[in-house]
Formats: C-alpha cells, sequence, structure tokens
C-alpha cells in the first residue's frame, strides 16, 4: 500500500480510531472454552488442559472474559477450573454459544483513539464465513460479537468478511497478511486488492498494508499471518523459518522472509526481521498440524508460547524472551490444541485498556 486511500467519513480511522498494537495496555482478554465435537474428535480433553493453563496465567495479569455456550458445559468448566490456583477475581463467564475456541477470528476487532489525556474504546464488527464456509458448524460465530456484553461501546460494521487472525498491527500504522488469506475467492471475490486495503484503512486505521505470499502446511484458514509472522514492536517482526528444503513449508516461508527483508513500516524505515523455528513436522491421525511458535499471545506483563514438547520449544522461548525482556515468556504445552488447527493467539482476543 504505497499511497494510503481517502478515508470514509464517519469511519472508525475519520474518527481517530485505530487498532492498538496487542502489546499495548489490555483491559481483557476474552476466551471462548473448547466445546464441539465435530472440532476435537477424541482430543477435547486435551483442549481443555491447554485453556486451564492459559486462564490460570491470563488471570494472574488482567481480566478475562470467558464464553461457554450452556450450563451444562459452564459447571463442567468451573470444576475444571477448582483444580487451578487462578484469580477468580479476574475471571467472568458469559453464557454465549460461538462454535467453538477461535474468538481471534470470529470476535470483534477493538479499535482505540486517545484523546483529551485518555483512551475511548470500540469495536468494529466483520463478517465470519468460517473460513470461506469450509465448517458449517462454526458460522454461528459471525453471530457472537453482537451477543456479547458490549453495548457501552461504540460499534463499527465492515460488511466483509475478515478474520483477526489473518491480520497484525504495530499500533503506528502498518499492517501484515497474506495474498493467499486476504485475496482468496472465499472470502471476498467482488473485492480487489485496493477495495481490501480501503476497508483496512478505514476500519482499524492503518496506513500501510505489508502482504506476505502464504501460510504453512496443515493451516486450513488459507494462510493467516499469526502462524507467521508478528510484530514485537513498531520495527520488529519474528518470522517463521523453515530449514528443510525438502518440506512444503520452506518456499513459502523463504519467499515471506525475502519479502519482509524488503519491506518498511509506516516511517519508511525497513524492518528488522527476526527468525524463529518451525518446530518439527507433527502429524497426528495421518493429518499433518499447523503447528507453529508465531502463533504467541502478547498479555499484559506475560508472553504465552504454543510449544510442542520438542527442542526447538527453547529456542522459540529464548528468542521471543529477547523480544519481551519485560514480560514472562511461557510456554503452553499445544500438542492437543493444534487438533482444532489453530493455537494459542487463534484462541484470545485483547480489548485494549
Amino acid at each position: 500500500m504505497s499511497n494510503t486511500p481517502s478515508t470514509q467519513a464517519h469511519s472508525p480511522a475519520s474518527l481517530g480510531y485505530r487498532m492498538p498494537a496487542e502489546w499495548e495496555p489490555h483491559a481483557a482478554t476474552w476466551l471462548s472454552w473448547p466445546y464441539n465435537p465435530q472440532t476435537w474428535a477424541g482430543h477435547l480433553e486435551g483442549a481443555e488442559e491447554a485453556f486451564v493453563q492459559i486462564i490460570e496465567a491470563l488471570t494472574a495479569q488482567e481480566q478475562v472474559h470467558l464464553l461457554v455456550p450452556d450450563a451444562t458445559v459452564r459447571s463442567h468448566v468451573l470444576s475444571k477450573l477448582q483444580k487451578t490456583a487462578l484469580d477468580w477475581r479476574h475471571l467472568t463467564l458469559h453464557m454465549i454459544e460461538s462454535g467453538d475456541v477461535w474468538i481471534r477470528d470470529y470476535g470483534p476487532i477493538f479499535v482505540a483513539r486517545e484523546a483529551g489525556g485518555g483512551r475511548t474504546v470500540a469495536w468494529t464488527k466483520w463478517i465470519y464465513n468460517a473460513y470461506g464456509n469450509k465448517y458449517n458448524d462454526l458460522l454461528i460465530g459471525n453471530e457472537v460479537p453482537d451477543k456479547m456484553p458490549l453495548g457501552h461501546l461504540s460499534r463499527f460494521v465492515a460488511d466483509i468478511v475478515l478474520e483477526g487472525g489473518s491480520i497484525d498491527v504495530n499500533g503506528a500504522g502498518t499492517l501484515l497478511t497474506t495474498e493467499s488469506c486476504l485475496l482468496s475467492p472465499d472470502r471476498n471475490p467482488h473485492l480487489t486488492r485496493d477495495g481490501i486495503e480501503q476497508y483496512l484503512a478505514d476500519f482499524l486505521g492503518v496506513t500501510n498494508i505489508l502482504w506476505l505470499s502464504a501460510g504453512i502446511e496443515g493451516d486450513d484458514t488459507t494462510g493467516h499471518v499469526d502462524d507467521l509472522t508478528r510484530f514485537v514492536d513498531r520495527s520488529t517482526v519474528v518470522t517463521v523459518v523453515e530449514n528443510d528444503p525438502c518440506d512444503p513449508n520452506f518456499a513459502p516461508l523463504k519467499e515471506n522472509a525475502e519479502r519482509l527483508r524488503r519491506m518498511v513500516d509506516e516511517r519508511g524505515e525497513k524492518l528488522t526481521v527476526r527468525s524463529l523455528p518451525m518446530p518439527q513436522p507433527i502429524v497426528v491421525e495421518g493429518r499433518r498440524m499447523a503447528a507453529s511458535y508465531a502463533n504467541f499471545y502478547i498479555a499484559n506483563g506475560l508472553v504465552l508460547v504454543p510449544v510442542y514438547n520438542q527442542p526447538s520449544d527453547e529456542e522459540a522461548l529464548q528468542t521471543l524472551r529477547e523480544c519481551f525482556p519485560g514480560r514472562q515468556v511461557l510456554g503452553i504445552d499445544c500438542r492437543e490444541l493444534i487438533w482444532g488447527c489453530g493455537s494459542i493467539h487463534c484462541a484470545t482476543q485483547q480489548e485494549p485498556g
């Protein structure tokens, strides 16, 4: 995006809103408990265990809002969490049916503006079509944002398909995404690249959009960027790299890394690019899992990182410790969670403070 399109009147950007970076202060993290048998097929208990660890870690740092579909699941969740040392003052449950855990993709995308020495938060509503209508049981996720208790915040409707995991921002005007996802014909076939950039500019307040190529093997989202490349500060990204030239991920990740080294931020300054390893292929019941260390979540005082009981875990954790020296960097075993085709970042959504 070399020249910012003119901003629509009364859009969030025209009113001074922007999507904050994930490392900016949070008011809360939103989650949705795993419960859909069509998603988990024998792996539900492992996914729940990962969620217990995620909730325990997050409630030590910030408010957590957890969606559960009904009273039965609510009771089950409370029994699971009773065994932990979580801070119950920081946990609120809401009975909202969501389809499943991937609230990053169907949930609201929050924006904020600074004025008069304070911050005003609002949220944007996008269309969720379950990754190009791949999963009928997940389409209910499109209704979730309007059922969440957000009536005290302004709401802006962007009438196009967009999943939150398909974008990453530095909070200062630059956004990362992929061609394979946002230009996929099963998302917004009526829109050109310029048309999509216009919506991102108008609703998220970005001025500089950077396009990577494609995603990793096993990713059913057509290439979400949160499995590939993430901002860790305004001008620094970490990106996953595959060293085995025989691996299907080698070529697309090499292409992404080469593009990043040519890219600049909204000030025209070149990005600093750091590498994260890829774990060895994880194949479960004949299906390769979309395992990536890039699917970490930045919370208040904390970074939660998916790990896979592999030697590369420590290398990934150490790299992220260096990127976030003021935060605890905690690994969460996600070998079961990735059966659902996502990980920690996919399952979280930050509400800025």
